[in-house]
C-alpha cells in the first residue's frame, strides 16, 4: 500500500512538473508573437505601402503596361528569387550551384540551418537533398556529440587538481581560462568583424547573422555571398561553411567547459584569502593538522 501511495504520488509529480513546463513552453510562445508583432508589424505594413507607391509610379511612367503585366513581371521575380536566383545585375552573376556555393548549401543541410535562400529546384537534386540530409544530420550529430564526450573525459582530469600544489591549480584554471577566450574571439567575436566588412554590414547585423546560424536558427535575410554588386573570392562561402562546422563544435565544447573554469576559479579563490588553506591544511579540534582535498564536482 505505502508503495503503491510512493508511485502515485511519484507520477502525480511527474503530471504536475509537465504541465507546468507546457504551461510555460506556451507561455513562452504566446510573448515572444506578441513581442514580434509589436515590433515588426508596423515596419512591414510601411515597407507594403512602399511596394505598391512604387508599382503606381512605374505604371505611370510606363502607360503601355497594364496592371496585369504588371502582376505577371513582378510574379516572374518572385519565382526567380524563391529557386535562388537573384532578379538584380543580370546573366553574368556567379552561378549559386558553382562548387563554393554547393559545399556551403552542404554544410546548412547537415547543420539543419537551412537558411531558405536556396534550394533545389530539381526532381533529383531534391531527392538527393532528402538522402543526404537522412544521413548527414546523424553524422554530424555523432559528430559534435564525440567532441564533447572527448571534452568530457579529458575534464576528468580535473578530479586530481585537487591533490596537486596550489600553483598547478592556478596555472591549470589560467590556461583553460585562456583557451575558452582565445576560441571565442577566434569563433565568435572576430568571423562578426570579417562578414560584416565584406559584405558591408555593420558589426550588430554581423553578429546577428554569426548567432543565428549558430543557433540553426537561420532565417535567411541574412546570407553571405549573395551580394550581386559584390566580387567574392571563389572560396568565401566554403570558408564560411568551414566556420559554421568549427563554430557547432566549439559552443559544443564551450558549453560544458565554461561552468567548469568558473567552478575551480571559486575553489582557488578562498586560497588566496585562507592563509591556513595554502598548504592544504586545516586546524582540527584535537590540535592536530590533517591534509585535505579541494574537492572538484564535474
Amino acid at each position: 500500500m505505502a508503495r503503491d501511495m510512493a508511485g502515485s504520488g511519484l507520477f502525480d509529480w511527474r503530471c504536475s512538473w509537465t504541465l507546468s513546463l507546457l504551461l510555460a513552453y506556451l507561455c513562452y510562445l504566446l510573448l515572444g508573437a506578441a513581442i514580434f508583432q509589436l515590433l515588426e508589424k508596423q515596419a512591414e505594413a510601411q515597407s507594403r505601402n512602399q511596394f505598391q507607391m512604387e508599382k503606381l509610379r512605374f505604371l505611370e511612367n510606363y502607360t503601355c503596361l497594364d496592371q496585369y503585366a504588371l502582376e505577371r513581371f513582378v510574379q516572374v521575380i518572385m519565382e526567380a528569387w524563391e529557386k535562388g536566383v537573384n532578379p538584380a545585375g543580370n546573366s553574368t552573376n556567379p552561378s549559386n550551384w558553382d562548387f563554393s556555393n554547393s559545399f556551403f548549401f552542404a554544410g546548412t543541410v547537415v547543420t539543419t540551418i537551412g537558411y531558405g535562400n536556396l534550394s533545389p529546384s530539381t526532381e533529383a537534386g531534391q531527392i538527393f537533398c532528402i538522402f543526404y540530409a537522412l544521413f548527414g544530420i546523424p553524422l554530424n550529430v555523432v559528430f559534435l556529440n564525440h567532441l564533447g564526450t572527448g571534452l568530457r573525459s579529458h575534464l576528468a582530469t580535473m578530479d586530481t587538481w585537487g591533490h596537486q600544489p596550489r600553483h598547478y591549480q592556478v596555472v591549470q584554471t589560467l590556461g583553460l581560462a585562456l583557451f575558452l577566450t582565445v576560441g571565442t574571439f577566434l569563433l565568435l567575436i572576430l568571423p562578426p568583424m570579417v562578414f560584416s566588412h565584406v559584405e558591408g554590414w555593420s558589426y550588430g547585423e554581423g553578429f546577428y547573422f554569426a548567432f543565428i546560424t549558430l543557433s540553426t536558427i537561420g532565417f535567411g535575410d541574412y546570407v553571405v555571398g549573395t551580394d550581386p554588386d559584390k566580387h567574392y573570392i571563389s572560396v568565401y562561402r566554403s570558408l564560411a561553411a568551414v566556420w559554421i562546422i568549427l563554430g557547432l563544435a566549439w559552443l559544443a565544447l564551450m558549453l560544458p567547459l565554461g561552468p567548469m573554469v568558473l567552478h575551480q576559479f571559486m575553489h582557488l579563490w578562498p586560497l588566496n584569502k585562507d592563509p591556513s588553506s595554502k598548504k592544504g591544511i586545516t586546524p582540527e579540534a584535537d590540535g592536530l593538522s590533517h591534509t585535505t582535498k579541494l574537492p572538484i564536482a564535474i
